[in-house]
């Protein structure tokens, strides 16, 4: 019976992608078929990328930030520190 496992190939390695039970019972080996599938390994994830980028295109038409200062923002944020030696 032929069984199907997943696993992305990374130059003469297989990385499997879920668990696998140990498919031979000493270290002979087991004659296995790859087949390249054309689809990309993190193509799972392009429906997220692209409702993310309509959420941003959304939020930049409606200039959801347009009275926040970029700057003081950001250095809000990061609460810096004075530098030692640096008086400025």
């Amino acid at each position: 019976m032929l069984q199907t496992f997943r696993a992305t190939l990374k130059g003469d390695l297989l990385e499997w992608r879920e668990e696998v039970q140990r498919l031979s019972r000493d270290d002979a080996g087991v004659q296995v078929l790859v087949t390249i599938l054309e689809e990309e390994p993190m193509q799972e994830n392009n429906g997220r990328g692209q409702r993310m980028a309509a959420v941003l295109e959304k939020l930049a038409q409606a200039q959801a930030f347009a009275g926040i200062d970029p700057v003081a923002w950001q250095q809000d944020i990061r609460q810096d520190r004075e530098l030692p030696g640096r008086d400025e």
